[in-house]
Parts: structure tokens; sequence; C-alpha cells
């Protein structure tokens, strides 16, 4: 890392965080928590000035050839002073055409197009790519409940890549074998983790805190010209790994395969290419479903086949639980308190939130199964399995 990368490191892990956590504070002890206009100018400007400074020697450099970490880290450092910008409406897409911010875009540009990723900070900048020094990881502010949020999430999303890992080692040993039927109890383990860590994440959460002093720094903003969303706790690759699978959801379906096209530079590269080697592969619902028209009775199939039952019904408890418990309790309730001029940029994805549950309540009810009378789901198909094996379906 060159000097001047270590040098905004640095202050993106000290007074950045001071900055920012102070801001929060003056925000939340008003009767509008939601309103950053007119409040905290000297310190934002202080924060704007001194990003600034810090990036234009990075600006001349640009990409240094340092090696993929080092490049990410730094476009993450470069993207968490963006996101502070537009928390605090030092910018902000609806009035601009392009960001007044022209030495951060220009480097973040530079960098994103090298790596193959998103100009801007995404999730695994605060987790799995978010270096711990001293046993504290960077973040906006210091506040308590931004660190419960991303440990919890950071944790989830290592099960779920555990789950996805195991599962994508099943293609080349096909369902019948026995050692597929240990890596469907292992996914199956990972995303009961999953569940486990959702549940301490819901209980531990001040919602209060995480809808006014955390979930703002997730928001749309500009770099250079192009508005791009806000980082979503489902940006990488294993979460759809699993969905794809499973059969659960499929690439040929428009909706689906939209979000896949949407969030594929918002992942890290080693995340992208695992996700274009899942789509070649073939459901293992579709290898269960023709294997019960011959091997019914087989031992095999009735083991390996519950185990796989067993996965899908993880996924779908965990899907349903961050759905319901999550988004419903302390995004979507939360903003029924909202003053209404703070609604028109409330998501982080962009559209808004009636638009955005809609499409979200459809995901989780692809990944539940459940059944829908106004599109396919794969209710009727686990059925047909669970009966073949002898659960009540």
């Amino acid at each position: 890392m060159s000097k001047a990368a270590d040098d905004l490191d640095r202050w993106i892990r000290s007074s950045f965080v001071a900055m920012n956590t102070a801001l929060e504070e003056l925000y939340f002890a008003q009767s509008d928590r939601a309103n950053v206009e007119g409040v905290g100018e000297a310190i934002k400007k202080t924060l704007a000035e001194e990003g600034r400074a810090l990036i234009r020697p990075l600006a001349s450099e640009g990409n240094t050839n340092e090696g993929f970490e080092s490049a990410f880290d730094v476009l993450g450092n470069l993207g968490l002073f963006m996101a502070a910008l537009r928390r605090h409406e030092l910018t902000n897409p609806v009035r601009e055409t392009a960001s007044p911010f022209e030495e951060a875009s220009a480097l973040g540009l530079h960098i994103g197009a090298s790596l193959g990723v998103t100009p801007r900070f995404a999730t695994a900048h605060l987790a799995t790519h978010n270096k711990a020094i001293e046993g504290r990881q960077k973040s906006f502010t210091s506040l308590k409940d931004e660190f419960v949020f991303i440990d919890y999430n950071t944790m989830g999303i290592l099960s779920y890549k555990r789950a996805a890992y195991a599962l994508m080692r099943i293609p080349p040993l096909g369902i019948s074998n026995k050692s597929s039927r240990m890596l469907f109890h292992n996914a199956r383990d990972a995303l009961k983790d999953v569940a486990a860590t959702n549940k301490i994440l819901f209980d531990t959460l001040d919602k209060d805190r995480f809808f006014y002093s955390v979930r703002p720094y997730y928001k749309p903003y500009r770099v250079g010209r192009q508005e791009y969303r806000g980082a979503n706790a489902g940006d990488f690759s294993g979460i759809n790994e699993i969905d794809l699978l499973l059969g659960l959801c499929r690439a040929n379906d428009p909706s689906y395969s939209q979000l896949l096209i949407d969030k594929m530079l918002f992942m890290i590269p080693e995340d992208q290419v695992n996700l274009r080697q899942c789509l070649i592969h073939v459901p293992f619902l579709d290898g269960f479903l023709e294997a019960a028209k011959t091997s019914a009775n087989a031992d095999w199939f009735r083991e390996n086949c519950r185990a796989y039952l067993e996965v899908c019904e993880a996924h779908g408890f965990a899907a349903a639980q961050h759905h319901d418990q999550l988004f419903e309790s302390f995004i979507v309730k939360m903003s029924d308190h909202l003053d209404s001029k703070h609604h028109a940029q409330l998501t982080a994805s962009g559209p808004p939130l009636p638009v955005l549950a809609k499409a979200l309540e459809r995901l989780r009810d692809l990944r539940t199964a459940a059944r829908r009378d106004d599109m396919e789901t794969a209710h009727d198909k686990l059925d047909t399995l669970k009966r073949a094996v002898g659960l009540s379906a």
C-alpha cells in the first residue's frame, strides 16, 4: 500500500468515524431524526475537505498495480467517503447530473474499471473484505448498533458461502453419490447457522438506531455521471448459487435473471466467476424429479432426496426470517413513522419502498417455494419429492 493509500486508510479508521458519529448524535437528538439539512455544517465541511485532500494524491497515482486486495481496499475507502457525503446531503443524485467530487469519482472509476467491479463501496468492503486492526474493522461510525449490523451480516454471508461451497461440490459427484449426502448436510448446517446469526441480529439491533443512523449510509450516489444503487447485503454470489442449484429460482425467469445482472458488478470478481460457473449446472430439483420416475424406492434416492429437501427447508426458513423480521420490522414498519418528505429517497436500491417490497416478497416466496397463483414456484415439485420419500407434502 502506498503512503497516500495508507494515509487515507488511517483517516477512514479515525477522524472520519469520529465526525460521522458526531453528526449522527446531532441528527438523532432532533424531533425529526431523518433531517440532516442545516445540522452540523462545520463538521460536514471539515469531513469533505479532509477527505478530498487525502484523495488528490491518490487520484494522481491511479491504480498502481499492487494487486486486487490493495486496489479493492482503496476503492472501499473512497466509497465509504462518498457514501458519507451522500448521507450528509453534501451530494445527492436527484439534484446533480454529475458528482461534484471529481477526484474521488475519477479514481473510483479507474479502479472499478480495472478490477471489473462497481466503482463505489459494496457490501464486501464492510463484510468479507473488511480488515480489522486491533480488534476493530472499518465502519462509518463508532455506534454500537452499526457494529452489530456489520458483524452479524458478515457472519451470515460467510455461512451462506459455506453452504454454496458445499453445494457446488455436488454436480461433479452426482446427486446419487453418498458423499453428496454429506455435502447436503454440510449446506443444511451452514444455513441453520445463517438463521441463528439472523436471530442474534434481530434480537440485538436497535430499530431506531439502525433506521436513522446506520441504514442512511447505504443510499445511491453518483460516481462521475452515473448513479449507482446502494450496497445490498445480498451482493455476493453464494445466496444465488444456492437458489439456482436447489432449483428454487431459475436463470430463465426474467425477473430473477435481471437481479443477477444488476448485482454482478457489486460482487468481487471471484464471486462473479462462481455465479457464472453455477449457471451451467442442472438444478438438483430437476435431477431428483427425473430420478423419482425410476429410483423412488432406492435407498440412495430416499436418503439423498431427504437431505436435499432439508437444505431447501433451511434456505427457505432463513429467507423468510430475513424478509419478515429485518426488512418488514426494521425498514417497512419504521418508515410508517417517517415524515412523508423523506420517503422519496428511502431505499438503498433506488425504487420507492412499495416497489422494492413487492420485489423482495416475490424473492422470498421463490426461496420458500410458497404456493402462489400469480407465478410459478417450486411448491408443487417439492411436494412431489416429499411424497416420493414418504414425507407429508
